[in-house]
C-alpha cells in the first residue's frame, strides 16, 4: 500500500537558547508543499536565505551537525530533524531568528510536542522511500566507527556505544520501527563527560550549556569542589548549584532509561540520516557512532539513491504468479490475438504488475513492419490497459459479468522499441480511489528493467452481462 507525504497542519513556535552560541532563538515550524523536504530559513538575515537539510551541506560535526550554504550556517540541526523524521513529517520549513537550533532540554521532546500541537496534514504526493536490495557497509577503521544498512520493510535502528568508561560501559539501543520514536527515543537527553567540559568551555562550544540540558557523566570519586567551581566559572555559571556523590551523574540525574545515552545516540542518527533526503526502509546498525560518522554514512546512502535512480528496475518474475493465463481468461473477454497479458505477478490494494511476452509468432508482425518487427505502440497501451482492467475487475464480485472501457489516455510516452524476444513488465498504480466504477491509473512498462513506455489512463468498469450470456 502506498503512503502519502504529509506536512504540518499549522505552524508552531519554540523559543530557546543555542547550546554552543548561547543566543536566544525563535524557531517556527511551518507547513511546506509536496516534495519540499526539510529546509531552514534564516529570518534574521537579509533576503531570508534558505539552507536545505542535505548531507552534502555538512561543514562541521563538532558536538553537533552544522550546515552551510553560500556562507549561511545552521548549527545543531540534529534534534529538530530527528523530531520531524521521527513524527513522519515529510515536508517542513524551519524558520530561525538566529544561527542555531535551540538545545531546549537536550532531547527532541520539545520539538515533538510542538509538532503534535501543530497537527498533521496529508498531501497528495506519494512518499518515496530509499529501499535496499543489498547490504551497505561503511566503517572508519581509525576511529572505530562502523555502519551497516540491511534491507528491511521498516526503518529499524540498532546502536552500540562503548566509551570504555566505568559510568557508561557498553550500551545498546534499538527501535523496530519509526513509530516507536516518540515514546522510546524523543525524551532521551544528550550527554557529556565531566572531563570534557573544560575543553568544550575553553573552545567556546557550550555557551548555552546547563545541567538541565545535558546528562553530565562523572567517572571519578575524587572530584573536588574547587574543580566544580572552576568549571562553573569557565561556563559563566558561577551561581549554578552542582552536586557530586561519586561516580554517576552530576546532581544525581536519574536517567529515564538505563541506556538513555545509547538511546540519545540513536536519536542523533535519526536526525543526521534525515539529511539523506528520503525516508528510509532499512535496518541501520551503528557501532560507536557520532555526528561525523552519521553524516558521512548519510552521504553513502544519498549516493545509493543516485545509483538507484539510473539502475534498471528489478522485478521477481520467478515467483508464483498471482494470476496465470487461465485465471486471466476467466476475468477478461479478450482472446487470441488480442489477449495481451500472459500473467499477473502481484496485485496489491493500489497496484498491479503484469507480464507480456513478445514473440515473432504474433500476427501484427506480418505487417508491422516486414523485416523490422516492432511491437506497435497502440498494442503497448492496450496491454497496459488490460493489466489495469484485471486490477479493476479483481476488486468486484463476478468479474466475468463486467466489461472495461477506455475513457481517456494522457501523457503517453514511448521510450524505445519493443521487439520479439522482449518481456515487457507493466507496473500500474492507482492515481485516485476507485469511485462509481471509474479507475484512474498511471502505468509504466519495462524491458530488462528499463522504462520503455508510460501513460495515464482512465477507464470505467460496467456490469453489462448476465450469467446466461456466457
Amino acid at each position: 500500500m502506498s503512503e502519502k507525504q504529509r506536512t504540518l497542519q499549522s505552524s508552531a513556535k519554540i523559543v530557546g537558547v543555542g547550546l554552543h552560541t548561547g543566543k536566544k532563538v525563535v524557531v517556527e515550524l511551518c507547513p511546506a508543499p509536496e516534495n519540499h523536504g526539510y529546509k531552514f530559513q534564516r529570518t534574521d538575515l537579509e533576503d531570508e536565505p534558505t539552507v536545505e537539510a542535505d548531507a552534502d551541506l555538512v561543514v562541521s560535526t563538532e558536538r553537533g551537525t552544522t550546515l552551510e550554504k553560500k556562507g549561511v550556517k545552521i548549527y545543531t540541526t540534529e534534534h529538530i530533524l530527528a523530531a520531524l523524521y521521527g513524527m513522519q513529517v515529510d515536508n517542513a520549513l524551519i524558520k530561525l531568528s538566529g544561527p542555531e537550533i535551540p538545545i531546549m532540554d537536550g532531547s527532541a521532546l520539545s520539538y515533538v510536542n510542538a509538532i503534535e500541537e501543530a497537527g498533521f496534514a496529508e498531501q497528495k504526493a506519494e512518499r518515496e522511500y530509499l529501499e535496499l536490495d543489498e547490504n551497505i557497509p561503511w566503517e572508519d577503521e581509525e576511529k572505530g566507527i562502523e555502519f551497516l544498512a540491511v534491507p528491511d520493510k521498516e526503518y529499524r535502528l540498532t546502536v552500540m556505544v562503548d566509551y570504555n568508561s566505568p559510568v557508561l560501559g557498553t550500551q545498546h539501543a534499538t527501535i523496530y520501527k519509526i513509530g516507536e520514536f516518540k515514546d522510546q527515543i524523543a525524551q532521551c537527553k544528550t550527554f557529556v563527560f565531566l572531563r570534557e567540559l573544560e575543553y568544550l568551555a575553553k573552545n567556546g562550544l557550550i555557551k548555552g550549556g546547563d545541567v538541565d540540558n545535558a546528562i553530565v557523566l562523572v567517572e571519578r570519586e575524587d572530584v573536588s569542589q574547587e574543580e566544580l567551581d572552576y568549571l562553573a566559572k569557565l561556563l559563566g555559571k558561577e551561581n549554578l548549584k552542582i552536586e557530586i556523590k561519586g561516580i554517576g551523574t552530576l546532581n544525581n540525574y536519574e536517567m529515564k532509561f538505563q541506556n538513555e545515552p545509547a538511546r540519545h545516540k540513536l536519536l542523533d542518527i535519526v536526525g543526521d540520516l534525515a539529511l539523506v533526503g528520503k525516508p528510509i526502509k532499512a535496518h541501520i546498525l551503528a557501532g560507536r557512532p557520532g555526528h561525523s560518522g552519521n553524516t558521512r554514512f548519510a552521504k553513502v546512502l544519498k549516493q545509493k539513491i543516485k545509483e538507484q535512480k539510473h539502475a534498471p528496475k528489478k522485478f521477481d518474475l520467478d515467483c508464483e504468479p498471482h494470476f496465470d493465463i487461465n485465471d486471466i481468461e476467466r476475468m477478461l473477454p479478450h482472446r487470441y490475438p488480442f489477449l495481451l497479458v500472459d500473467k499477473v505477478m502481484v496485485i496489491s490494494d493500489d497496484s498491479i504488475i503484469g507480464v507480456k511476452n513478445i514473440t515473432m509468432n504474433e500476427p501484427q508482425f506480418t505487417g508491422h513492419f516486414p523485416n523490422n518487427p516492432v511491437f506497435p505502440g497502440v498494442l503497448q497501451i492496450e496491454a497496459m490497459a488490460q493489466c489495469g482492467g484485471i486490477f479493476a475487475l479483481s476488486k468486484v464480485d463476478e468479474p466475468h459479468l463486467y466489461s472495461t472501457y477506455f475513457m481517456k489516455i494522457d501523457n503517453v510516452k514511448f521510450k524505445q522499441k519493443i521487439l520479439p524476444g522482449d518481456t515487457v513488465v507493466f507496473e500500474l498504480k492507482l492515481l485516485s480511489s476507485i469511485r462509481r466504477g471509474l479507475v484512474n491509473m498511471g502505468g509504466k512498462g519495462y524491458v530488462r528493467g528499463k522504462l520503455v513506455v508510460e501513460a495515464e489512463m482512465l477507464a470505467q468498469i460496467v456490469k453489462d452481462k448476465k450469467e446466461d450470456d456466457q
